[in-house]
């Protein structure tokens, strides 16, 4: 598991007159936490992990709804871009499922899985599985026999019984704060903003 960027628990973010951002939000936000061109920089970084890791394997994406969307989007792009500009392309294949675990800002202990259950096409296949993934879900996905799993997260936070040991490639690993932006959401609002912020106590009121 690549740790990946560590950042500490005091750190503040970047004031928001720094960045340009929905101006609807400008109460909603304390701060820009990791701004777009750091996510996308990363975001690249964990698409070259990947790549070397699969050798000659062929790679299906399952991707996680609806917070993983961009994150998704990006890595996958990354990937084909780095096939193109070598002679190593992987045949690249991305499919979705939803999973809700979140009441307002808080995680529930139930998982659920929205959509199809059947995921009986991820047999003999190597997966990168991106977005928020819980051993659930990873228990789910092995019964389907895949070939090898893999899990990439933009973000891990730090919390008690945290799933660094699940993810293969992190983005960042956060302190325990509630961020938004990215595809990122609060009760579905916040997903268009392009950087990460971490969301005020106003902005919980307002969308709760």
């Amino acid at each position: 598991m690549k740790r990946g960027i560590v950042i500490k628990d005091d750190w503040p973010g970047y004031s928001l007159d720094l960045f340009t951002y929905p101006e609807h939000y400008h109460e909603d936000i304390e701060n820009v936490y990791i701004p777009h061109g750091v996510i996308m920089n990363r975001t690249e970084r964990l698409a070259r992990y990947i790549m070397e890791d699969f050798g000659d394997n062929n790679i299906m994406v399952l991707c996680v709804l609806k917070g993983g969307y961009k994150f998704c989007a990006d890595l996958v792009e990354f990937i084909k871009v780095f096939g193109r500009n070598s002679n190593k392309y992987l045949e690249t294949r991305v499919e979705f499922i939803r999973l809700k675990s979140y009441l307002n800002d808080q995680s529930t202990e139930d998982l659920h899985i929205i959509g199809s259950r059947d995921l009986s096409f991820l047999r003999g296949k190597a997966i990168v599985d991106t977005g928020k993934t819980m051993k659930a879900l990873l228990k789910h996905v092995e019964t389907f026999e895949p070939k090898m799993v893999k899990v990439a997260g933009l973000l891990v936070k730090r919390v008690p019984n945290m799933a660094e040991r699940l993810t293969d490639y992190v983005g960042f690993e956060i302190p325990d704060r509630f961020v938004v932006g990215y595809a990122l959401d609060y009760n579905e609002y916040f997903r268009d903003l392009n950087h990460i912020c971490v969301i005020s106590k106003t902005g919980k009121m307002k969308y709760k």
